[in-house]
């Protein structure tokens, strides 16, 4: 048996106390990992107030997490303890399933999250099944890398997915957490990349990122100059949009695809999108292959994302200050365990 040492809230937004848990035998095909760092995702304030639903209580929250291997299963090839790692969203998944057999291990029925039925990396320790532990490259920032495995690759894995070409004029929508990765990342994939944003001090910021222009949303006259251009539009914003203007921008077979999880229904005007042979859709996380390619080109191109760093026994002021949407862009626990 295993004792761990973590945060846990009681209750929905209830203060997170220290709390031990016992995890059982290391299965044939789990590894645990000694947690250094661990990013703080808007995922995991939802699931702390219990906004969807599906949150046990008491809640260790934490699936951007990265550390070093404690301890393999007997089954477990290609990692070894000590090496670099990192875990994101799911922690296992059906390798069996027709998706996993595919590589698609992100889609496969039945995956476990690692904050769902589990408890996550706001710990010393984590146990995940190997296959979801992503090895790190050297030159990736360790106390910044945590984020990658939600955010950055949740932004990353629809270039990957639609063939985003680097001929391609693309819009993100949202400069937050995801969006300032999607502009790091759609710049380097060569595309020209403009910025949506509605905060004209977020403009400068924007084109450091890689933005080579920016869209004033609250400008008539930039969406009329708009109309038509885009190939690919990525929302990363998390709430409702006038979706009907946005889809006017496209260009003929132009997508508007989304990675931010809008609560509202999107209203779609078949006729609308039909002339163009517009589409709309939309990504969660990426599969492990998917995760290592994006930190590959990470590596290769310098991409990181920006962050604040709380000690993890600060995460209480940590939560309160992403809450009150003061993040810029990504807030990174470390580990402060005695």
């Amino acid at each position: 048996m295993t004792t761990i040492r973590a945060w846990a809230a009681a209750g929905p937004k209830e203060p997170f106390k220290p709390f031990e848990y016992e995890l059982g035998a290391l299965g044939p095909d789990e590894i645990d990992i000694d947690v250094d760092y661990c990013g703080l995702c808007h995922s995991d304030l939802s699931m702390w107030a219990n906004e969807w639903g599906r949150t046990a209580y008491p809640f260790v929250g934490g699936h951007e997490v990265v550390g070093r291997v404690r301890e393999v299963g007997a089954n477990v090839a290609g990692l070894t303890v000590g090496q670099k790692v990192g875990l994101g969203w799911l922690s296992k998944s059906n390798l069996n399933s027709q998706q996993s057999l595919s590589g698609d291990h992100n889609l496969s029925p039945g995956n476990e999250a690692t904050i769902i039925g589990r408890h996550g990396g706001f710990a010393d320790i984590v146990r995940c099944q190997w296959v979801w532990a992503i090895p790190l490259p050297e030159d990736v920032d360790f106390k910044k890398a945590g984020p990658l495995f939600c955010g950055g690759v949740t932004v990353f894995n629809p270039l990957v997915q639609f063939s985003v070409k680097p001929t391609d004029k693309v819009g993100v929508i949202g400069i937050g957490g995801l969006g300032h990765l999607g502009l790091q990342f759609l710049n380097k994939w060569g595309c020209e990349v403009t910025a949506f944003t509605s905060s004209p001090d977020k403009e400068k910021e924007a084109r450091e990122f890689g933005a080579h222009k920016t869209l004033n949303s609250r400008d008539p006259g930039a969406w009329k100059q708009a109309k038509g251009r885009f190939d690919f539009l990525l929302a990363t914003v998390a709430v409702t949009l006038d979706w009907t203007r946005l889809m006017r921008t496209l260009a003929p077979r132009g997508r508007l695809h989304f990675v931010g999880a809008v609560g509202e229904p999107v209203p779609v005007h078949i006729p609308a999108i039909m002339g163009g042979q517009n589409q709309i859709s939309a990504s969660p996380v990426g599969s492990p292959a998917v995760t290592a390619q994006m930190l590959d080109f990470c590596s290769r191109h310098d991409i990181a994302p920006m962050t604040e760093q709380f000690k993890m026994s600060d995460i209480n002021a940590a939560m309160e200050h992403l809450d009150a949407g003061k993040a810029r862009y990504r807030i990174v626990l470390e580990n402060d365990f005695d």
